[in-house]
């Protein structure tokens, strides 16, 4: 079985406390919030992206049917 798997499986809710507290040790109470807003704007603008690439997809097949 792959370690990482072994690792990655077993985390439970305590694990998370304790990784939750880490970074906010880290980080401090104030970094926390622009950290999940750059985050949160990271994953919108990817999705964005995604998008406009499907989109041109969409365009080049119609131009390829004509």
């Amino acid at each position: 079985m792959n370690t990482l798997t072994i690792f990655l499986g077993m985390v439970g809710p305590w694990q998370w406390i304790i990784i939750g507290l880490a970074i906010l040790l880290l980080f401090g109470g104030k970094k926390l919030p622009e950290l999940m807003k750059g985050l949160g704007g990271g994953i919108k603008e990817f999705k964005k992206a995604a998008q406009e690439d499907d989109e041109d997809k969409k365009k080049d097949e119609k131009i390829d049917k004509k």
